[in-house]
Formats: C-alpha cells, structure tokens, sequence
C-alpha cells in the first residue's frame, strides 16, 4: 500500500512552509494557535497520502488520530518526561501545552480536508 503522489507531497511542503511561517512570524490570539493547528492536521493528512495508498476516508481519520494524540502526549506532558522539554524543536512538532481548542482546531482540519477531497470527487464525476 506504499506509494508516493507527487501533488500531496508538493502540498505538504507548502503545508510546512506555511506552518514554519506561522510559527516564526505570527504572534496573534487566532492564526497561531488554531489556524496553524487547523493546517497542522491537513499537513498530516497530506504527508500520509503522499506515501500511504488509502482512500481518503481512513486517511483523514489517522491525520485526525495522530492529531489527537499529539495532543495527548501535551496533555500527558511528554516533552518534560522524555527530558524534551527545552528543546526548540522537539516543542515546535509537538508542542507543550494542552488545549481543548486545539483539539476542535484539529477536528475542523479533518472536516476541512473531508469536505475539499469531496468536492474533488464531485468535479471528477461530474
């Protein structure tokens, strides 16, 4: 089931880039907390279909699952007992503070990709 697709790979870079933006330059109450967290799950979804050959469905799902986990590794304090705490970078990909918003901010992520990939569909069929 191992592929690789181009054009999700291509967007997930772009996904990245945007994201490395977000976290260098905004310093909002909105974009940086949940709109990066939004694109963070989209950003998921499209690495997973760069290599995974799943239908979109279940891929949406594990983008959602890994999310959510990510966002339970902050609940669960990961970082401070993995020794990680201090680290830049390990606190830039996953993260340090637990949040509920962000938990929605990743559920409309999902909903968001749900609902482009079906209009995708739609325009193919129709």
């Amino acid at each position: 089931m191992l592929t690789f697709r181009r054009g999700y790979f291509l967007l997930a870079t772009l996904l990245f880039g945007a994201e490395a933006g977000i976290a260098a330059f905004a310093h909002d109450a909105l974009l940086r907390p949940y709109g990066g967290d939004v694109l963070a799950t989209v950003l998921l979804y499209c690495l997973l279909r760069s290599f995974w050959a799943a239908p979109t469905v279940p891929a949406v799902w594990a983008a959602l699952l890994l999310s959510y986990l990510i966002e339970a590794a902050q609940y669960a304090h990961l970082l401070a007992r993995l020794g990680l705490a201090h680290s830049a970078a390990a606190r830039l990909v996953l993260g340090s503070q637990f949040e509920w918003g962000d938990v929605l901010a990743y559920t409309l992520g999902a909903l968001l990709v749900a609902g482009v990939e079906r209009n995708q569909a739609a325009r193919a069929i129709g």
